[in-house]
């Protein structure tokens, strides 16, 4: 378990594991390779500069998040915590979808290493599991399991407690985050879902989040007693500093998803009426 920290340490106090820096700059660099083959013959081809603008937002969040001094006060503060997980959640991965890592990363490959991998995916066995994890609501229930699943105390104080727990809670969060903002952002996620229910699943996770964020919040007892020692470190009682994190997942959180929805909902209104229009000029 990481120690905690004091107030007057925080800035001294950069998170330099290496498997994590290890992991950001290997996803970070087979992106800049593929994005170098898409572009040979042109820039913005395939993936246009602002996308790649997003991208390395998603990689700023990532190293905000994973090194820099929240990640210790996440281990004394349950509100840092929750912050952390947000970013992961509700920041980083929208942001890598957003800018097509998945596409810029399949070309990072040698051209052997992805005739060998499009072999492997046309085997029976692999495009069926491929078919269920990215089932809608499959994504769906696997994003608000991990959610649930991990703020159950006995979790929760499992990955405070060791390190491998710990990456295991992260890498849930963010691959299921991944998946869900795949469905919501990517166009090939887009064409499992359509505009509705990327509208509904939106509202869902965002309930779903809510509820969390609320029964913290309103929760008699502290229910993690291993960040109690952090939370005195910071003129804090442990209660105050969950009913903080909270709050944290429920409004800001909340209005993300807010947020998000109402884009998706305009967005589906505005080519609904283009349908129309569109229609309207070929009766005419």
């Amino acid at each position: 378990m990481t120690p905690p920290i004091s107030p007057h340490d925080l800035w001294r106090s950069w998170s330099f594991d290496p498997a994590v820096i290890t992991g950001i700059a290997l996803l970070a660099t087979a992106y800049v390779l593929g994005l170098r083959r898409l572009w040979s013959r042109g820039r913005g081809r395939g993936i246009t500069v602002p996308q790649a603008g997003t991208f390395a937002a998603g990689i700023a969040v990532l190293l905000v998040a994973l090194v820099s001094p929240l990640d210790r006060l996440s281990a004394s503060l349950f509100s840092a915590h929750m912050v952390q997980h947000l970013l992961l959640i509700l920041v980083a991965a929208p942001l890598l979808v957003a800018g097509s890592a998945g596409t810029a990363i399949g070309l990072a490959l040698p051209l052997p290493a992805r005739r060998t991998v499009r072999t492997w995916e046309r085997h029976g066995w692999t495009r069926a599991v491929t078919a269920v994890l990215t089932r809608p609501v499959v994504v769906l229930v696997l994003h608000i399991t991990a959610l649930y699943l991990w703020h159950l105390p006995a979790f929760y104080q499992a990955a405070l407690a060791n390190d491998t727990v710990h990456a295991l809670e992260h890498a849930s969060f963010f691959g299921t985050a991944w998946l869900f903002w795949w469905l919501i952002i990517d166009e090939k996620g887009r064409q499992k879902l359509g505009n509705g229910a990327a509208v509904l699943f939106v509202f869902l996770a965002g309930f779903a989040s809510g509820a969390l964020g609320a029964l913290l919040t309103f929760a008699p007892t502290a229910l993690y007693p291993l960040q109690a020692l952090g939370a005195r470190g910071w003129g804090l009682t442990p209660l105050q500093d969950q009913q903080l994190a909270g709050l944290i997942m429920w409004v800001p959180a909340g209005l993300v998803y807010v947020l998000t929805a109402a884009v998706l909902f305009l967005k589906w209104m505005s080519e609904m009426d283009a349908a129309v229009a569109r229609e309207g000029g070929a009766a005419g």
